[in-house]
């Protein structure tokens, strides 16, 4: 086995540590209650930064952070990153601590659709013809649910829009920092905000990080840990896998948090809900069918272009 084989290998198993444990976190911030989501949002942001600081200082980076946020434009694209990935984070904890976790999975089930629809919409992308029929497919799951819920399923699409929103930023961005510096920029933004909140919901009295065991508020802490880690596992399985097998891989979350809200914390999927969550599995079907036969072109491709003549 050469070296790119086993750097391919470790990046697989780093992709699936990383959305293993993504897709765990429906059970951690359900463990966090009675906090609630504005709580939770601002000691995630907090922790991490500070995390991501120290570690940055302990690296001796921590000069490199400093350049990119005096970048006025990247640091521009880094607040309105912040915002969306904020957004993002604030409405999956609402999502979890109110009995919705189902609802949080159809969103990241969406992103994929709404990652591409963007593209088209955003940066004029052209779609392949398979890519348009997935596309179509998903806005019929969404129509269907709307009937069958009575409302458009507000909390799956704000979920899949923000999300897909923050990488079509990020990708703005470009791939100068590392995962860790982008962390620590993102998080070092949101933190000002993120206290000032803290503060207002302590002289509310609506805090929780003490007065519930040391357990509630070592969990609270370990919040930035447990934002850190994945990030970074996934950062380091993007620099060795393919897109495709990352795209395959990030499956692996959402069917987690599905089953975690079914059978380990009671919510009910009814018949219809069933239905849309099938319509949505058809399109992701279809958009996978797509990419493997592009990436098949695509290594079909390079090997006739390397090969003599």
């Amino acid at each position: 086995m050469d070296e790119q084989e086993v750097e391919a290998r470790k990046g697989a198993v780093y992709g699936f540590l990383a959305y293993l444990l993504w897709g765990t976190f429906p059970l951690y911030f359900h463990a966090l209650i009675p906090a609630g989501a504005w709580e939770i949002l601002t000691h995630r942001i907090l922790w991490t930064a500070l995390l991501c600081v120290l570690v940055l200082a302990l690296t001796r980076r921590l000069r490199s952070l400093g350049r990119l946020l005096r970048d006025p434009r990247r640091l521009g694209l880094l607040c309105a990153a912040s915002f969306f990935i904020a957004t993002n984070w604030v409405l999956y904890v609402l999502a979890v601590i109110s009995g919705r976790t189902t609802e949080a999975a159809l969103g990241y089930f969406l992103n994929p659709l709404v990652t591409v629809a963007l593209g088209v919409v955003v940066l004029h992308e052209g779609l392949r013809r398979l890519q348009w029929v997935a596309v179509g497919i998903g806005a019929v799951a969404c129509a269907y649910l709307a009937i069958a819920y009575g409302r458009p399923p507000w909390i799956s699409l704000a979920l899949a829009g923000s999300f897909a929103t923050y990488g079509l930023i990020k990708k703005r961005v470009g791939g100068s920092m590392t995962a860790l510096q982008s962390l620590s920029a993102e998080t070092l933004v949101l933190s000002p905000v993120a206290a000032a909140i803290l503060v207002v919901l302590t002289l509310r009295g609506e805090t929780t990080f003490t007065g519930h065991g040391g357990w509630h508020t070592a969990l609270l802490v370990l919040s930035g840990v447990a934002t850190a880690i994945p990030l970074l596992l996934f950062a380091a399985a993007a620099r060795r896998v393919p897109l495709v097998t990352i795209g395959l891989l990030q499956f692996i979350t959402p069917i987690l948090q599905l089953l975690a809200g079914v059978l380990l914390l009671g919510e009910q999927m009814s018949t219809a809900r069933w239905v849309g969550f099938g319509i949505v599995w058809l399109a992701l079907v279809v958009l996978t069918v797509d990419s493997l036969r592009a990436a098949r072109r695509t290594r079909r491709a390079a090997r006739l272009a390397a090969a003599p003549v």
